[in-house]
């Protein structure tokens, strides 16, 4: 992404930002290696695993879309509140808990009580996408950790599979963010993996699947069973971030119905989609653009919430 859109680079001293500020160089006093802590955490588990790169991105989408980007996922059950890792858009599909709390235990060594569990989920998600060879921007920090977490709150507001265009479009709108944001941020989904039940009724139920691959999909997710197995968004590349994806809609080889929406179905939309296929660079730019812009979704600063120790549990 195009570097400071969207921030308010303002330097408020070395542990604190006002409610609507957040600066890249936030912990340079306070704890000065900890983007290379994070990149090298990142690097690590996706040499393991190169599909955990989709998990982390996908895990601070749906914190940021769940009152903010304050990580509430990363929290567990407790006898006050039912979590969101349990919400239907996260049981048994969200990955990557394990990262992060790999990557926050290594910046406690470093520095004790200084980094958000919010702010290392955000850099985790930027660079897992360079890792993979997509595009990077500057992440602003100084968010802080949420105390309460919400399962009923992220059923209500991360998008499903099997939403209509009008109803993404809403879904983003409500977040502050664009139909170029929503197009330009479905490309997300140019790695990773979907279930059988969360594009089942697609390649079942919609006229708009190609043939050969309705065929092919419909061999691996029969109409009853197999609910977990998983297939790849993007076939052709699964684990590399480039804008094949926007072409695989053009041909009408999207994997979940609420993908296959962005294209004829709004002159607005298909234009974008058009575009980045054809346009990998415009793609990446409006990509990191829309990151920014998300990322920033009401953060806790200054005095809200608190720096969790563990990201798993409230202080």
């Amino acid at each position: 992404m195009a570097p400071y859109y969207l921030l308010l680079l303002v330097f408020v001293g070395a542990g604190r930002a006002s409610a609507a500020e957040l600066c890249t160089d936030f912990y340079n006093c306070t704890c000065p290696n900890l983007l290379p802590i994070v990149n090298n955490g990142v690097t690590k588990f996706i040499q393991n695993d190169p599909r955990i790169g989709a998990s982390l991105l996908r895990l601070h989408f749906h914190d940021c879309f769940v009152n903010g980007c304050d990580a509430s996922i990363l929290l567990v059950d407790t006898s006050k509140f039912i979590g969101e890792q349990t919400a239907a858009a996260n049981n048994e599909s969200a990955r990557g808990f394990n990262v992060i709390n790999d990557i926050k235990a290594n910046v406690e060594k470093q520095c004790p009580g200084v980094v958000s569990c919010a702010d290392i989920l955000a850099l985790a998600a930027r660079d897992s996408v360079v890792h993979l060879g997509g595009p990077s921007w500057e992440v602003g920090l100084g968010r802080r950790d949420s105390t309460t977490a919400s399962r009923s709150d992220a059923n209500s507001n991360i998008p499903a599979p099997s939403f209509n265009l009008d109803a993404l479009i809403k879904n983003f709108a409500d977040h502050g963010l664009s139909v170029t944001d929503l197009v330009a941020l479905s490309g997300a989904h140019t790695i990773g993996l979907a279930q059988c039940r969360n594009f089942r009724a697609h390649i079942y139920n919609d006229s708009n699947v190609e043939a050969s691959y309705r065929k092919f999909l419909q061999s691996k997710c029969p109409r009853t069973g197999n609910d977990n197995l998983l297939e790849p968004l993007d076939r052709q590349t699964p684990n590399h971030f480039d804008n094949l994806y926007f072409q695989n809609l053009v041909y009408k080889k999207a994997l979940l119905h609420s993908d296959q929406q962005l294209f004829k179905q709004s002159a607005t939309t298909d234009t974008l989609v058009k575009k980045y296929a054809t346009d990998n660079a415009a793609f990446f730019q409006d990509f990191a653009k829309g990151m920014v812009k998300m990322s920033n979704i009401k953060p806790l600063t200054g005095n809200q919430g608190q720096i969790r120790i563990n990201c798993a549990k409230v202080n």
